[in-house]
This record gives C-alpha cells, sequence and structure tokens, in this order.
C-alpha cells in the first residue's frame, strides 16, 4: 500500500513562489512514477509534473520553465517547486503515484494513477 501526504499549499501573490512537498512510501519499488495533478473549481483534472524512478522528468506546457519536480529518495520524499505563479496556477493539488512504470513522459500518457494524496490547496491572487 502506497500512503502519500502533501503539504506547502497556500496564498501567494501573482510572480510569487511556493514549494508542495509529498511524503511518499513508494521508494521500495524498483519501478514507479510520482506526479503532481491539480484541478480547479468547474475544469478538469490535469497533470502538472512527473517524475520516474530514475529521476526522468515530464511537465505540461503550462508550467514548463516555472515548476520543478524533484525526489529525495532517502527521505520518501517529492517535491514542487513553483515560481512565477500566476492565477492560473490556482487549484487543489494532489500527489499522486503509480507503481510498475518507468519514464516520465510515459506515465503521462499511458500510467494509471492508483495513489492519491488528499490535496493541498494553492492559491494566487493577481
Amino acid at each position: 500500500q502506497v500512503q502519500l501526504v502533501e503539504s506547502g499549499g497556500g496564498s501567494v501573490q501573482s510572480g510569487g513562489s511556493l514549494r508542495l512537498s509529498c511524503t511518499a512510501s513508494v521508494y521500495r519499488y524498483s519501478s514507479y512514477c510520482m506526479g503532481w495533478f491539480r484541478q480547479a473549481p468547474g475544469k478538469e483534472r490535469e497533470g502538472v509534473a512527473i517524475i520516474d524512478n530514475l529521476g526522468d522528468t515530464y511537465y505540461a506546457t503550462a508550467v514548463k520553465g516555472r515548476f520543478t519536480i524533484s525526489q529525495d529518495n532517502t527521505k520518501n520524499m517529492v517535491y514542487l517547486q513553483m515560481n512565477s505563479l500566476k492565477p492560473e496556477d490556482t487549484a487543489m493539488y494532489y500527489c499522486a503515484a503509480t507503481i510498475g512504470y518507468s519514464g516520465a513522459a510515459y506515465c503521462s500518457r499511458n500510467a494509471v494513477f492508483l495513489y492519491w494524496g488528499q490535496g493541498t490547496q494553492v492559491t494566487v491572487s493577481s
């Protein structure tokens, strides 16, 4: 069983930064993908960034160059550093995991993320 717990959300002005953290019990598995997803009110959930067990990363076009996903296997943590935040980044952000996949871009297209955290709210004001 994989357990995920997010933290680090909050409110920030446009142009500001936040770092989200997720405690993830996936690192005992040889292949996995970890991802950050978000859902704004009235909109579908969308993938933001993905990282696999080898550190390969994938970013949605909307966040490329502003967000960075990383992981610390020694601490069972995955992070999402969000810079140059915009009001359109306002959403509930979720950490998610899937086991048995590798390749971040491959995971973005094909993986079914079975494990989800409870979410953390990010609000960006203009």
